[in-house]
């Protein structure tokens, strides 16, 4: 199974976390691990090495960032977020699906549902945290003309082949450059824009699921009430998006209990 992250050394305590995670309940004997950086020196790639035990490959793939000028940047959305989009364009040519993944997530379950799911002649499997309405506000704020998904990129399914072919880094620039004045979240409003009509939408409460969304869900009376204990033995991925983070102690939720610390 092959994975994806982008990191910088700030987030070693959060990757670590997310990487036994996945090797204690991901379902795969071996995982190769890609790993974007820009910052990670000897001793930092040996912790993540650690981090990841024996059935983990990690393969640190340098990336320059100034491949990245002219991307708008800030210090809660760094030039690292745009990596990910850039990934086919920096993984090897003889990989035909990857499995990103941000590290403020944690794995309970087996991924090999969602890693073996037909694309579809789609470019990107991943799921949605927006609601129709708000769908339409984005196509407005960001000048689409058809109504496509709005997808959260902490859990994104990419078919490699069709995107080597049809990504595009200086389009995603110009895009980047002629609308940053409107982005509220950069990589994700970049990839509704550019590519939302390419994207399978997978089930949310199971591959990307977080305390807001539950929230959504059990608040809304046409929906069948979401326990904790169907948490456990449904969803794959528990994403603490955001703000609210259980590693923090400003934290509020429901799903911090299926958080475990790294040193633990």
């Amino acid at each position: 199974m092959n994975l994806l992250f982008a990191i910088n050394q700030r987030v070693l305590p959060q990757f670590s976390s997310c990487i036994r995670s996945i090797v204690k309940n991901g379902g795969e004997d071996r995982y190769e691990a890609y790993i974007l950086h820009s910052d990670l020196k000897a001793p930092q790639q040996e912790t993540v090495r650690q981090a990841a035990g024996e059935r983990v490959t990690c393969h640190f793939v340098p990336v320059d960032p100034a491949l990245f000028d002219g991307f708008p940047e800030t210090k809660r959305y760094p030039r690292q977020i745009y990596y990910r989009l850039a990934a086919p364009l920096l993984l090897p040519h003889t990989l035909d699906r990857v499995l990103y993944l941000d590290v403020d997530l944690v794995v309970i379950n087996p991924l090999g549902e969602l890693y073996h799911m037909d694309f579809e002649d789609a470019y990107f499997v991943a799921c949605t945290h927006v609601r129709k309405f708000l769908s339409k506000v984005n196509q407005a704020r960001l000048g689409v003309e058809e109504l496509v998904p709005y997808v959260n990129t902490g859990v994104l399914l990419m078919n490699l082949p069709a995107l080597r072919e049809h990504l595009r880094l200086e389009e995603i620039r110009a895009f980047a450059q002629a609308k940053k004045h409107a982005f509220i979240l950069p990589d994700q409003d970049i990839l509704a824009a550019l590519y939302g009509s390419h994207v399978k939408v997978a089930d949310t409460l199971r591959y990307n699921l977080s305390d807001r969304i539950l929230e959504l869900h059990n608040a809304d009376p046409k929906n069948g009430k979401i326990t904790l204990d169907w948490v456990k033995n449904n969803t794959v991925i528990i994403h603490y998006c955001g703000k609210n983070k259980p590693w923090k102690d400003s934290y509020i939720g429901q799903l911090g209990q299926f958080y475990t610390p790294a040193e633990d």
